[in-house]
Order: C-alpha cells, then structure tokens, then sequence
C-alpha cells in the first residue's frame, strides 16, 4: 500500500458529474440495444448470426478508437466525447428503424454506428483518471463506474414502459430499446456541453500511434494483454447469454434482470474496488479479475437460471478489477489509449463471431470451458507488474 494513496486529496466527484451523468447515460443505452442484438437477430430469422451484432459493434469500435484517442489529443476530450455520443444517437434510431422495418443490413448499420461511438465514448474513462492525482486514479475510476450502473438500473425499471412503447409501436421490446437508446445518447451529447475538463492529457502528441509505436512503449504490452483478455470473454459471455436464457423461457424482463445483474457486477462496486486498487496495486485487480472471469465461466452452463445470473455477476466483477487495474495503468500512455482499446474491441468481436460457432457446432458448455482457460493470461500481464 503506497504513502500516496493514504495521503491523496478526496475526489471531487461533483466537478466530474456532468462527465459521470452522460457514463450513466450511454451504459442505460447499451443495456437496452446491443445487449440485447442478438434477441432481434433471432426476431429477425437469423439466429444462426445470432453472435454478428455484437462483432460488427466490437469490429467497428476497434476501428473508431485509435481515431477518437488522437480526435482527443489534438482537440480535447470534451470534443471528442461528445462526437462520440452524437454518433452514437444516429447509430441507435438507425437500428431502431432498421429492425422495426425488418431490414437486416440497415440494422447491421445502425450496429455498426453503435460501436463506432463506443470506441470514442469508452474513452471517457481515461477523461475521468486524467482529471484527478495518480493516487486517486483508480476511485476516480470506481465513481465512474458506479454511475454506470445506476444507469443501468433505471433502464431496466424501465421494462415494462419499454414494452409498452413497443406494443404502441407494434415491434417487440428489445426494437423499441433501439429508440430510448437513441434518446440517451442525444441527452448525453448535450449533458457533455456543461463539462469543463479538469487537466489536459500529460501528453499531447497530435498524432496517432500506430500498434506497432504503441507497443514499443515500456509497459503497454502488458496492460493491452490484460484489458484485452477481459474485454473479449466479457463481451463474448454477455452477448451469447442473453439468447441461452431465451431459449430456457424467459421472457424480456427476465433477460432484462439478468443484465442488470451483470452490469451491477461491472459497474456497481467500482466504489469498493477503485480504491482497492488504489492501495493494493495492479497486480491485486489482474489476479483477482483472472479468478473471477474463470468462475464465471465455469458457472455459466450449469441448469437453472440462479447459476446463469451468478454468471454474469461475477463476469461483471472479475471484468471490472481487470479493466480498473489496466485502465488506471493506460492513463500514464495517452498517446497508446486508443490503439489499446482497439485492441480489446478486436478481442470481443472475434470472441463473439467464433462463440457463435462453437455454440452452433459444439453447444454452450464446450464455449464455456474454453472461456474458463483463457483468464489465465491476467496471469501473464500480473507477473509484469513493477512494484505490488
């Protein structure tokens, strides 16, 4: 535990609520649209892609992410946040008319926009990090976090009014989320407006940074290792698991629970366990993030819907301590942010597309041993730390 972290000023988190609002906002929108794709893709008569939204959004996110890092070097985060969050209100109405229509590319599109805004607003974090002490880095983290997931709780509370906007719509639930989705991310936009960045990113090279210039950076390796890792079986588990709960008969408020139960996992305890990185160190999230993500895995294809929910809550958590862990060491490599973030996109989106597949080839269970494994390499980026 360093001298730092005991001795380091409150977070002023009230200077950070506009920024900490929109988060709130954004995760409310991705709660009630892409989470839940691969519901629509089944509404759509194509279940067998069930897994190609949620690609198409990690794929076009890793994509979009090293131009938003250096949009926000060279203009401010502020800026870039808010470009972000406009893409993303087109993106959302344009799956929204996509999918109430019926029309499967003009939904893939409107995907598509969705994780191009993702790439750009999951940066948000790094705004949050920025604006505080290197002691206070990773709570600052945690209370972005936390905002998060009372986003997500309000939109699931929402469920039944979802519902009713889609019977008044004459589409499903999960349709009509595309359009609240959108409405979010139109009001996070301009919630963005009010917010005054505290501290300019300690570097500011104007460029991009290439994957191999990234990479050369001392430390970088690692930490892209370790956020790449439990950003794919995260989103794998989490995009595939919403239609295994369909196919056991529960219905959307069910699912839309379920969910929240995940995002709880993901965001809700960012109070506890920002600052627990703060004092323990990095290698204190990675270790215990890789323990969790492995017994999320392990619980995953167990009957009854008590051990699926169990799941995605420790999905959720182990995710947070890792990512946490490697998002507060990213911040000392602004100029490395976005092409690292892509590199988690990519793990997703091709942990979505071939989760499809071995579930189709080789059923749920076989993708969930195979996810059980793979926290192993938290292991690796761990043994890499430098001090605790």
């Amino acid at each position: 535990m360093s001298d730092a972290a005991l001795n380091a000023p409150p977070l002023e988190a009230g200077r950070l609520a506009p920024l900490y609002a929109a988060q709130a906002l954004a995760t409310g929108a991705t709660t009630v649209s892409t989470v839940l794709s691969s519901l629509i893709m089944s509404e759509l008569g194509v279940e067998e892609l069930a897994g190609l939204p949620a690609t198409l959004i990690s794929a076009c996110a890793a994509l979009s992410a090293g131009f938003f890092g250096a949009w926000m070097l060279r203009r401010g985060r502020r800026s870039g946040l808010s470009a972000a969050f406009a893409l993303g209100t087109v993106g959302a109405l344009t799956g929204f008319f996509g999918a109430r229509a019926g029309h499967l590319p003009l939904f893939l599109l409107g995907a598509g926009l969705m994780g191009a805004a993702q790439g750009g607003y999951q940066q948000a974090r790094y705004a949050a990090a920025e604006s505080v002490p290197d002691a206070r880095r990773g709570t600052a983290l945690g209370a972005l976090m936390l905002m998060s997931v009372a986003g997500s709780f309000v939109i699931t509370g929402a469920a039944r009014p979802i519902e009713a906007l889609g019977a008044a719509l004459n589409t499903s639930a999960e349709v009509a989320g595309w359009l609240v989705a959108g409405a979010l991310l139109g009001m996070a936009a301009l919630l963005l407006r009010a917010w005054r960045p505290l501290r300019a990113p300690a570097q500011a090279p104007g460029t991009r940074l290439g994957l191999r210039a990234a990479f050369a950076i001392s430390g970088v390796k690692s930490t892209a290792l370790a956020l790449a890792t439990a950003q794919g079986l995260m989103v794998t588990l989490m995009s595939l698991t919403p239609l295994r709960a369909h196919h056991m008969g529960m219905e959307h408020a069910g699912v839309a629970a379920l969910i929240s139960g995940h995002i709880l996992g993901m965001f809700g305890f960012g109070w506890l366990t920002g600052p627990l990185i703060d004092r323990l160190g990095l290698r204190f999230g990675y270790v215990g993030g890789a323990a969790l993500l492995a017994a999320a895995a392990l619980t995953a294809p167990l009957p009854g819907t008590v051990w699926l929910t169990l799941s995605l809550f420790l999905l959720g958590l182990g995710w947070n301590l890792a990512f946490v862990s490697g998002s507060k060491a990213l911040t000392r490599f602004p100029a490395a942010q976005g092409v690292t973030d892509g590199l988690g996109y990519v793990a997703a989106g091709t942990g979505t597309l071939l989760g499809g597949v071995v579930i189709a080839t080789s059923g749920f269970p076989t993708l969930a041993l195979i996810c059980a494994a793979l926290p192993g390499l938290l292991l690796v980026s761990a043994g890499r730390v430098r001090g605790t």
